[in-house]
């Protein structure tokens, strides 16, 4: 866990950040972040420890609950999102399920965008259902009103996507982030595909924000990870009665309050010593190594990512073979206005579209690629494609997709950094092969 005030965002470029945040070696240390590959830290007095245990010092004393590696990665990406505190996790989903858990227990209401990743979906829609919390479904594009009624006096957090995968609709932050705090709640928004690079949405009223850490910010497709940061701006204190996990005394760490104890990183110290001491989430030191080196180079590729997907979304746009395309940088697409507020600088490497011919010729066209490849990956270096309907969202019923904006012909496309003349020349052959 991270809980350092990270100045870096009011003084640094995200560039800087990337490369250099959260690591700040003194005389004589390692210039590259070290892996702490150890379970246990020994102190000197049993005295030490046992404050360590009731919280009334900070330290680490075991890698279940927080790691110097880890803390060091977590630091970089809470100072790339301008939030106060952050936690790695082991997995998106993870980041997702701890992000809800923190401050919800049966009996409780989540408002969500039901364009969301199916397993986000699926963990939103049927898991924290048979653990007795309730969630209701809005589109993303839902007014005002519509999102107003679905509240009730039990609603505890509003979820959603930046951009949705693989639909790629637009979440409009400020408004659900308006009627959220209105009803006295946060909104919790999960950033993976236009990360840190191309949105903060902090910046515009998240209080929360997740990652799946796995797609871009590691970049190369060898670690699962998540993260959650927080903004630090909720006031838990104010809504008491709702929160009282945070605000109430905890009596498994002898009657401790978190808000009174940790001030605005309070969110994030509950998560650590509650949720990551019970459920054991937590990433290895090894692999959160393997993260920073992914962020080092985040800035360099997410817009070379986005410059290969507009060219790609440009030529699928006139090709014989497609029926449709869906990237929101494109000036016809209907998302494309929420795109210029919130996604100024490019959306991401991921489109989707329609092959002509519905599942059989996009399976078709998808057996008969070189240079991308069918995995159930998304959002690294190489080009990637698969069909959402009978793999990530497989799950859902006719209805469920409709409303994820997941459509039977639908190829969700990951444009990689590589030459993007020859991921075209690549598309093109496949294409015509379904014609």
């Amino acid at each position: 866990m991270s809980d350092k005030n990270t100045h870096e965002k009011a003084n640094k470029n995200l560039g800087t950040i990337c490369v250099q945040g959260g690591w700040k070696p003194k005389n004589g240390e390692p210039r590259v972040l070290p892996i702490y590959q150890s379970t246990t830290f020994k102190y000197d007095s049993s005295e030490q420890m046992a404050n360590l245990f009731d919280l009334k010092e900070t330290g680490y004393f075991y890698t279940r609950l927080q790691n110097p590696t880890n803390d060091a990665v977590a630091a970089k990406i809470a100072a790339l999102e301008g939030g106060v505190a952050a936690i790695l996790t082991s997995s998106g989903q993870s980041a997702t399920f701890y992000s809800i858990m923190n401050i919800c227990k049966k009996g409780d209401h989540v408002v969500s965008s039901s364009s969301i990743y199916g397993g986000s979906f699926n963990l939103l829609a049927h898991t924290l259902d048979d653990m007795g919390i309730d969630v209701t479904f809005v589109s993303p594009h839902a007014s005002e009103d519509e999102l107003e009624k679905a509240f009730n006096e039990r609603t505890k957090c509003v979820f959603g996507e930046t951009l949705a995968n693989p639909s790629l609709d637009v979440l409009d932050i400020e408004l659900f982030a308006d009627v959220a705090h209105r009803h006295g709640v946060p909104l919790i928004v999960d950033n993976t595909f236009p990360t840190p690079i191309n949105c903060r949405p902090i910046e515009w009223g998240a209080d929360i924000v997740i990652h799946s850490t796995t797609k871009y910010m590691d970049g190369h497709a060898t670690s699962i990870g998540g993260v959650v940061v927080d903004s630090g701006n909720f006031d838990w204190d104010a809504h008491k009665d709702k929160f009282p996990g945070l605000t109430t005394p905890d009596e498994t760490y002898h009657g401790t309050v978190f808000t009174e104890s940790f001030g605005n990183k309070a969110y994030i110290f509950k998560m650590t010593t509650t949720l990551m001491r019970d459920l054991g989430s937590i990433p290895s030191p090894h692999n959160a190594f393997l993260l920073n080196l992914g962020l080092e180079t985040l800035h360099l590729r997410v817009p070379r990512h986005c410059e290969n997907a507009r060219k790609v979304a440009l030529f699928l746009e006139n090709h014989p073979g497609v029926s449709w395309v869906r990237y929101p940088d494109l000036e016809q697409d209907e998302n494309h206005a929420l795109a210029q507020k919130y996604l100024s600088h490019g959306s991401s490497g991921v489109l989707s579209f329609g092959v002509k011919g519905g599942r059989e010729k996009a399976t078709v066209f998808m057996d008969s690629l070189k240079v991308a490849c069918v995995v159930t990956h998304v959002a690294d270096a190489r080009t990637s494609v698969l069909h959402p309907a009978s793999t990530t969202h497989r799950q859902m019923n006719d209805t469920e997709l409709e409303a994820a904006g997941v459509k039977p012909d639908m190829v969700r496309f990951s444009v990689g950094i590589e030459d993007a003349e020859d991921i075209i020349e690549d598309l093109d052959q496949a294409l015509r092969k379904t014609l």
